[in-house]
């Protein structure tokens, strides 16, 4: 039996094949091993997954673009359903359309079906709520069965990050995972040995787990906030002195899971009367086109390209051109960190709750390993070694450690194929 490990992520998704000579990535769009967690709705109802549907989209296809499918999960909207033409589909049956074409790409580049699953889940799908977090974790159980696996189980991801860099430990070290992944931060403190890797029962060896839901996605929400929105209108006074343009409009627009909620006939109209009673109406009459023409997406590109673009630059220039002639605007990294240091600091916040759970101290970590799309952004990455000092720290596959890992667990319950 082939088992694999999967680790649907909020921007970016892996799967892991558990093979015999060790685990490895499976290549899921051409020869590279990630997809972006995206759909593409035709108006034939045909689906487009990963770079192709933010292609199509891009080049102006008529149909509907769905992101960041992960955060539903935990939210009412799972038990909703989203209008796709003439048709209305369920969000369990979008992710489960999505992990379905990956599934198939994987045993194509495996050349065998695959039978079972490890899947990958953060430590908390929703902070503070229980209830929501066992059914976001079952609704994930059950489209994975839906889609044929015959087996499917569940493990942290931190936990299957500390498999990964396991492979390179020689002596014995209590390590700090750091996934700080598009939805979620994710912690954990696990004792590690290359004798350890090989035990089937590792229990024992986790000390702690914890995490928030707070990650790149909401970065980006932040940043569009801060920087692009107010192009649009937002934080815009009212004729009627002491009112702002309603800021609905704009968090819905800014946040990936929400924007689609924005383009009705409903939302086109209560605009056209914000229009009328706004101060400055030409800001709103680019708001207005945005929804209209259905590019609320393509926003939320530029700001997470702008995003990624400033952790290696100072600043960055977003060509608005398409929303209005020569329109441009300039993003610095004093700006990205102005508008996100908070988010910044309560992720770093939870290493302490981490060792309160451990029963450790600081010193007693030996190394941090870091993983995740948003350790990228410099002052995520240097809050948290701020919060580790004197920790040795260890830089992961960004996108595919927690994939890597979760095939070897698929390995340990299921056996390698």
């Amino acid at each position: 039996m082939l088992a694999c490990g999967l680790d649907f992520g909020t921007s970016n998704t892996t799967l892991g094949l558990a093979m015999a000579n060790g685990p490895r990535l499976a290549a899921l769009e051409g020869d590279k091993v990630t997809v972006p967690s995206a759909v593409f709705y035709g108006r034939d109802g045909a689906a487009a997954i990963g770079r192709a549907a933010m292609g199509r989209y891009a080049e102006g296809d008529d149909g509907r673009l769905m992101r960041s499918l992960k955060a539903v999960l935990g939210s009412p909207l799972i038990d909703e359903k989203t209008q796709i033409g003439r048709a209305a589909i369920g969000f369990r049956d979008v992710i489960g359309d999505f992990l379905a074409k990956v599934k198939a790409r994987s045993e194509i580049d495996a050349g065998r079906p695959i039978e079972a699953v490890v899947l990958g889940r953060p430590v908390f799908f929703v902070d503070n709520d229980a209830r929501a977090n066992d059914k976001a974790e079952a609704v994930l159980r059950e489209v994975a069965h839906g889609i044929g696996f015959a087996e499917v189980s569940c493990q942290y991801e931190p936990i299957a990050a500390a498999f990964d860099y396991e492979q390179q430990v020689s002596g014995e070290e209590i390590a700090l995972i750091a996934d700080i992944g598009g939805g979620t931060s994710d912690f954990s403190i696990v004792r590690l040995s290359a004798e350890r890797h090989r035990h089937a029962d590792r229990a024992a060896d986790i000390l702690a787990n914890d995490g928030v839901r707070i990650g790149g996605t909401d970065f980006d929400r932040l940043l569009s906030l801060g920087e692009l929105m107010p192009l649009l209108g937002y934080r815009s006074p009212m004729k009627k002195p002491g009112r702002d343009v309603p800021s609905g409009y704009f968090h819905e627009l800014a946040t990936w899971s929400s924007i689609n909620r924005l383009y009705n006939s409903r939302t086109l109209r209560e605009l056209q009367e914000v229009r009328r009673e706004a101060a400055r109406p030409k800001l709103v009459d680019r708001l207005i086109r945005v929804i209209a023409e259905q590019r609320g997406h393509t926003l939320a590109m530029q700001t997470e390209e702008a995003k990624i673009a400033l952790s290696s630059a100072d600043s960055v220039r977003v060509d608005l051109g398409w929303l209005e002639a020569a329109l441009t605007t300039e993003i610095t990294v004093a700006g990205l960190v102005s508008h996100t240091a908070e988010l910044a600091r309560r992720i770093a916040a939870r290493i302490d709750i981490c060792l309160e759970q451990a029963g450790l101290d600081i010193d007693d970590i030996d190394a941090v390993f870091m993983t995740g799309g948003s350790t990228r952004l410099p002052h995520v990455y240097r809050a948290i070694v701020a919060a580790a000092p004197g920790a040795r720290v260890v830089d992961g596959d960004t996108f595919g450690s927690v994939g890597t890992g979760l095939a070897i667990e698929a390995g340990r319950r299921y056996g390698h194929g």
